[in-house]
Order: structure tokens, then sequence, then C-alpha cells
């Protein structure tokens, strides 16, 4: 909830129940310049049941003017003063990118906000597609007659004296598939990715703290527990949401039964709606911070790609990872979790030694946090939903 009531029009995003993930109809945003006068950031947040994680879109300005959209967020009308900010100081909008065909929360934003900018050709990732049914893409709210296929060979691109990119994929995931654009700005040896490529910080991101209701939720111990909001609990709510986004139920979670979460409900101080009625059915054990600390500042692939998506296609990954890390680079935006990183090629072929047999990095997500995603898997996996993983190269 913003600070001052008559900001709450500027924030609005009336399509959230196409997509109703936290802060549904209330969207702030953060712009941030990552390269002055050439690249800024603008994060916005998403989630569940208070699990908050950024969603960020990357613009770049073009060197013969005008402006580069990779990975468009809510055009809330704060979000598109804030563009337009940019636009009459440097150009109109020229291109919008949708880098991935599988992130729901990437593609809903896409439509909607080349709509703001009508002058804008929109290229989207190949092998679209959308479930149950496989519309066409002008059906699924994006222009029709400026929006364009991402030619595979990135030199047949329009923007391509000032960018290289490289596309993972499709890798096939049963029901549909997974895809993403890698974007390469020479000029400032910057890296745009969407979901592949996170790192984690110890503190809780600028745009959580707005509204740190969700991190003081999370920092709680028990439902008889007050919201207090202190330096401490902010970063404390912020790392236990990190393993919940990443591992779903991490092995220093444990889950009490529904019986003894309704017992508990009586002692909670606040069973408004906003802390879900004094429910609070989550017991983290004593070191549940061991668990997190290995996970900060590096670069690593999410566990959720590592066991049910890229381990379908190994030497695909890998082929595109090494393509990725020989260009000339220094700087990585991800589409969630911290930005800019700062990263070489070498640190992201090292991301993906999970995939091999024999990985030269010494570093590995333990096994017992896995658990729950290598049971999906498995699911997945006997039902005929998905493929089954390929073995490591």
């Amino acid at each position: 909830m913003p600070p001052f009531p008559h900001l709450l029009s500027d924030l609005s995003w009336p399509f959230w129940p196409l997509l109703p993930l936290y802060p549904y109809g209330q969207r702030r945003t953060l712009r941030q310049e990552v390269v002055q006068d050439t690249i800024w950031t603008f994060d916005q947040l998403q989630g569940i049941l208070y699990v908050v994680v950024p969603i960020r879109m990357t613009i770049i300005k073009l060197s013969s003017g005008g402006l580069l959209v990779y990975a468009p967020v809510a055009p809330t009308p704060e979000c598109v003063r804030l563009v337009n900010e940019l636009v009459d100081l440097h150009g109109d909008v020229k291109y919008i990118i949708l880098p991935t065909v599988s992130g729901l929360e990437h593609k809903i934003f896409v439509g909607p906000f080349a709509r703001h900018f009508p002058q804008a050709q929109v290229f989207i990732a190949p092998h679209q597609w959308s479930f149950p049914f496989n519309l066409p893409v002008t059906w699924l709210g994006l222009p029709r007659n400026r929006t364009h296929i991402l030619p595979v060979d990135s030199r047949q691109a329009p923007f391509s004296a000032e960018f290289d990119y490289h596309i993972l994929g499709p890798i096939n995931l049963g029901p549909g598939q997974f895809e993403e654009v890698a974007l390469l700005h020479r000029a400032t040896g910057t890296v745009c990715v969407t979901d592949t490529i996170i790192s984690l910080s110890e503190q809780p991101p600028a745009i959580a703290q707005f509204d740190p209701y969700p991190l003081l939720f999370h920092a709680k111990d028990s439902a008889s527990d007050p919201i207090q909001d202190t330096p401490e609990n902010r970063r404390k709510g912020w790392q236990r949401i990190c393993l919940f986004a990443l591992y779903f139920q991490p092995s220093v979670l444990e889950t009490p039964q529904w019986s003894t979460v309704f017992k508990k409900v009586i002692s909670a101080p606040d069973r408004s709606k906003k802390a879900y009625f004094g429910l609070f059915p989550f017991n983290w054990k004593p070191n549940w911070k061991q668990a997190f600390q290995p996970l900060q500042n590096r670069l690593w692939v999410a566990p959720v790609l590592q066991t049910l998506i890229l381990n379908r296609a190994p030497q695909q990954v890998l082929n595109w990872s090494e393509k990725v890390a020989r260009w000339d680079f220094q700087r990585l935006i991800p589409c969630h979790f911290s930005a800019p990183i700062r990263a070489t090629g070498y640190d992201f072929r090292q991301a993906f030694c999970f995939l091999k047999q024999h990985p030269l990095s010494p570093y590995s997500l333990p096994p017992e946090d896995l658990k729950l995603l290598q049971t999906i898997d498995r699911t997945l996996s006997q039902r005929r939903i998905v493929p089954p993983a390929q073995q490591k190269v």
C-alpha cells in the first residue's frame, strides 16, 4: 500500500484478474538507472501468499535514438509515466521484446504495454503457445499489424547493429514448450535474461520495502507473533521468502497439520483478512538460515528450472549457455531477484554445470531441499504429462 491514498490510481492495474497475483490491482514501479543515460530497470512485485519477488523490465537507449524494451511489466499509470520520462529525453519506444514463450507473468503485459506505445514494433520469441487452446498470438492481446517473430539469426533483426541474441529452445514440456531469449547490448557489455539465471541478495530489494508487510509476515515464527517492522525482520522475512519461492518446501520448513493451525488462530493478535485471518501454517526449523546462506551473492539456475525444465534437454541448454558465455560482457540483468549482477562468461558457464555428469563447479543444491521438486518431477513423468528428464551430459 503506498504511503498516500491519492496515489492509488497511479498504481492501478485493472487487468489483474487475468493473472491474480499479489499485489493484485495496485502495483508500485521502481525505476533504477543501471548505466548512465543508457540502461534502466523497472521493478514491480508479484507473488502468492505474500511470497513476493521482483519482476523486472529493462529499457536500453538506442544509439540512433529511441528505446528498446525487454520483457515489459504491468503498464500502470506510474510505470507509463516513468517510461515517458525517458521517451521525452531519448526518443520513442521503437522495439518491445517478449523473450519467453511459457512465462505467463511476462506474456500477459506485452499487449497492454504495447498499446501505450503505438509506434513500437513488437518482437516475440518463436513457438508461442497457450493452454488449454493454442490460440493465434493476436488473440492473446498482441497488436496485429506490428507483432513479429524474432528471427532465429539475430543478424536479421532490425536492431542487430547494437544487439546480439541467442534463443534457448524450444524445450518440449508436454503441454507446451520452454524458450528464452538472452539479449546482449554490445556497447555496455550487458546481457538481459528472463528466468534461467538468478542471484539472491541478503537484504530485501528496494521494491519490496515500499510495503514491507509481506516481509514482516514471513518473519514471524508463530501465529501469535505480532508484526514488528525492524531491519532484522525485513531481512529475515526476505530470506524465508526466497527459500519458499525457490524450493516450494525447503527441508528447513515443516508444515503443521491444519488442525493445529486452526487451533493457534485464537492466539493470533491480528485475525484480519490482510493477516489471512490469523492462519500461519509454517514452522521454520532453528537452522533455517543455513539453507539460505549458500544461495546468496552467486550466479545460479533456479531449482524449478533445474529439476522440472532444463533437465529435459541438457545438451541443448549447454550449447546455448556456451554461446552466451562466449559473448564479451560483464553485467547480467535477469527478470527476477537481484539485478544488475556483475558476471562474466565464465560465471554464466559455471551456473549450468548441474547438467553435466562431472561438473567443474564444486557447488550443487542440497538434495534434501530438492525433494519436493523431484517428487513433482517423477509424478509428472510417470503420468506422462511431461517427457522424462534426459541423462546428464
